[in-house]
């Protein structure tokens, strides 16, 4: 049996279990590592084209430790953070990040204008 890797890191809200030092996890551990049930996992498999794990034997799924890492992130992004199925995607493929920065932009553009119209009636 191997012992498990220090994750401290991965450790999310929730105080998750730290993810052991194996290569392939079963959808039943998981389960438990995430704190998520299996139907939870197989739905999620559909909606997030990155969760991708190995199927052997009969069809038979074994996730590798990215992939627990990425439903860690899944789980707290709908669970923690509060997204919707469609906004956590965005955020995983990177358009959240963008959405974020561009909304970021033009708040900033309409602070500076409000600001040049402050000055100008300053200095009137």
């Amino acid at each position: 049996m191997l012992e498990p890797i220090d994750n401290s890191e991965d450790n999310g809200p929730g105080d998750l279990p730290p993810i052991p030092g194996k290569r392939y996890f079963t959808i039943g551990e998981v389960s438990e590592l995430c704190g998520v049930k299996p139907h939870v996992l197989r739905y999620w498999e559909q909606e997030f084209p990155q969760l991708k794990p190995v199927k052997r034997r009969g069809n038979r799924r074994y996730y590798q430790r990215h992939d627990v890492l990425l439903v860690r992130q899944i789980r707290s992004l709908l669970y923690d953070q509060g997204f919707t199925i469609g906004g956590a995607r965005l955020q995983l493929s990177g358009e959240g990040a963008k959405q974020d920065q561009s909304q970021a932009h033009q708040i900033l553009r309409q602070m500076r204008a409000e600001l040049e119209e402050v000055l100008q009636l300053l200095r009137r």
